[in-house]
């Protein structure tokens, strides 16, 4: 638990991370927390109040730019996926943010004490990749009872009349025990799309979705609220989101896994990423306009029994 010398609780506290690149730690009196870099305004950890870690970091993700940091919760912004000159998942995750030093003040009116404001705006550098003004405010902010939310407002700030369009992703790195022993709830009978089959338009039949192989499908009009459940752990994660209707579910396996440069060969097994999302049809804006998308994590003890899972350990 960090305190200052007066002995008060510091619920934020700015410092240098993995090759000297500035981060923040956010502190709830519980004891949990949360740890942002301003290098793609990324959240790297994510810790309950016993210090276990609910995120997935790649133990050779390299924390150097320009190269995205893998793992935690990156940002996709401008673009999810591939499509035109913009690199792979835009370019918000690689970039440097600030501070903000001015957030919209009727963000401030709740009882939370430990969140950042940061902002990204663009450059004449990005402007030759995507030629659009805009304005990108994120407030990453960790509850009292240790629930992780992230807020993020787009807004046009063209000066040329012209509106813009985006496709975006908290791209979700969830820590678990054993990917073979972990279902998802709440996507069943939905549409979605199939990255591993050209973007094919499949619907879901599984009662809940498990994974033995590689996954890469972007649910679409999915609901509010998404459960990840890790039987070995007991645990599950509940995802609730607003403004953002898709869903990205992703596993590379262990092929995959191996091709990955900034990934280890057996890590799939730890991770799964759940994405609140916003893929299939993209977000315009006109100038003046702003868009709000939201996220917000928690971790809560599963009464869930993994024998249900396999009928020999049921025997």
């Amino acid at each position: 638990m960090s305190s200052s010398s007066s002995g008060e609780m510091v619920f934020v506290e700015h410092t240098k991370g993995v090759n000297g690149l500035p981060k923040v730690i956010l502190r709830e009196v519980r004891g949990c927390s949360a740890e942002v870099y301003l290098y793609g305004a990324q959240v790297t950890s994510w810790k309950n109040e016993h210090g276990e870690e609910l995120l997935f970091l790649s133990s050779k993700a390299i924390f150097k730019p320009p190269k995205a940091i893998r793992g935690g919760i990156p940002i996709c912004f401008p673009q999810f996926g591939i499509q035109g000159s913009l690199e792979q998942h835009g370019f918000a995750r690689n970039r440097h943010w600030m501070v903000d030093p001015d957030p919209p003040p009727f963000l401030t009116c709740s009882p939370n004490k430990a969140f950042i404001d940061l902002i990204l705006k663009h450059s004449e550098e990005d402007a030759k990749i995507w030629p659009h003004r805009y304005e990108f405010r994120l407030r990453v902010t960790l509850g009292p009872g240790g629930d992780l939310m992230m807020t993020s407002r787009i807004r046009n700030t063209n000066t040329d009349g012209k509106p813009f369009m985006f496709t975006f992703s908290y791209h979700t790195y969830f820590a678990v025990t054993d990917i073979s022993e972990v279902r998802v709830e709440g996507l069943e009978t939905l549409d979605y799309l199939d990255y591993l089959k050209n973007k094919e338009r499949f619907t879901e039949q599984g009662d809940a979705i498990t994974f033995e192989a590689e996954v890469d499908k972007a649910y679409l009009s999915t609901p509010t609220k998404i459960a990840i459940i890790d039987h070995e752990r007991k645990r599950t994660y509940e995802l609730r989101k607003d403004g953002l209707p898709d869903a990205v579910v992703w596993n590379p396996w262990d092929k995959k896994a191996k091709a990955i440069p900034d990934f280890g060969d057996n890590e799939y097994k730890h991770m799964l990423c759940v994405e609140a999302a916003c893929v299939e049809k993209p977000i315009t804006l006109k100038p003046g306009e702003e868009w709000r998308g939201r996220q917000e994590l928690s971790a809560v003890p599963s009464s869930y029994c993994s024998g249900q899972l396999d009928p020999q350990k049921a025997l």
